[in-house]
């Protein structure tokens, strides 16, 4: 990768990564706030790619494969949460997360 291409990536991780994490601190609603940590794990693994293709080593690209499938895993677990929450509240707010029993 050429260096004038390096802080161009970097500075669109670096938005996602913000814009995810605005979107995590102020939204109350628990499916927005699962899309904002998944915004954060895309800008994750763009830092991991960048890094890799600028210093033109693989290890980037097996960690984005790692944080694809840790984004799966999560993405299940929490559509999961937020189905059983719509179906027992009819609500998505966080409030009612704390209700929920084991």
């Amino acid at each position: 990768m050429k260096p004038e291409l390096l802080y161009p990536c970097l500075l669109l991780a670096n938005g996602l990564f913000t814009l995810g994490l605005l979107g995590l601190l102020l939204r109350r609603n628990i499916l927005l706030t699962f899309l904002a940590i998944e915004l954060m794990l895309n800008a994750a693994n763009l830092n991991f790619l960048t890094f890799s293709r600028y210093h033109e080593e693989p290890t980037g690209a097996i960690y984005v494969l790692f944080g694809i499938c840790l984004a799966a895993v999560e993405a299940v677990i929490g559509l999961g949460l937020v189905i059983r929450l719509f179906r027992q509240h009819q609500n998505l707010g966080f409030a009612k997360l704390a209700e929920l029993k084991w």
